[in-house]
């Protein structure tokens, strides 16, 4: 019935900036609550900040018996179904913080004037997420398949390359001295291959087959 239907939410936003109260979307039936989150990101050019961080709480009010209920919203629920279901006037969204930590990527690979970038993201914010944030921090129109991210350890003098879905602040809680590791983020060898196939040869070995340049 509202599939196709468009309709109006206010979500109250100060957490954002101390100066927005309130603002005021068009959505559809369908839109989600992550939706949402990035449409507000989005509008006030906040690319940089991580939807993780974010979720949406409703607070409904039944007036005759004078109870004021505060739900916290799944990042899939539907907010203007939500609202449909109770009298204009009492419900009420608003957007709210979860605590997240600092982590510092070297990314001169994105933008060569730059040593690294420090961002606050959440505890299950993936590796693609946080490259599609630094993509974003820099206008960049690249795909996040074409990147990889690295943890490096200094003393040890070693790298290790990090599953998309690996969360990398839950990586750097475990590491046990934080001055000697960092993250870097790096160009995939398969986009580099892909780009420059002459650059490439297929070095073959009689236990393995490896990639290299020249």
């Amino acid at each position: 019935m509202y599939r196709h239907e468009n309709t109006t939410i206010k979500v109250y936003a100060k957490c954002l900036r101390p100066d927005i109260e309130y603002k005021t979307l068009s959505i559809t039936f369908q839109t989600s609550c992550r939706e949402v989150v990035t449409s507000l990101l989005n509008k006030y050019r906040m690319r940089h900040r991580d939807p993780n961080l974010f979720y949406l709480t409703m607070e409904v009010t039944v007036r005759k018996a004078g109870v004021r209920t505060v739900l916290v919203l799944d990042e899939e629920a539907r907010p203007a179904a939500l609202q449909s279901c109770h009298p204009r006037g009492d419900s009420r969204f608003s957007l709210q913080t979860r605590r997240g930590g600092l982590v510092k990527i070297y990314d001169s690979i994105l933008m060569p004037a730059s040593q690294y970038k420090s961002l606050l993201i959440s505890d299950r914010t993936t590796v693609d997420e946080l490259i599609q944030i630094l993509l974003s921090c820099y206008n960049s129109k690249e795909q996040v398949e074409q990147f990889s991210l690295y943890e490096v350890c200094k003393s040890q003098e070693y790298q290790r390359k990090l599953h998309p879905d690996d969360c990398p602040l839950q990586v750097q809680q475990c590491w046990g001295s934080p001055s000697e590791f960092h993250f870097l983020i790096r160009r995939s060898m398969d986009s580099r291959a892909a780009n420059h196939p002459l650059l490439f040869k297929t070095k073959s070995t009689s236990s393995n087959t490896e990639l290299f340049s020249e």
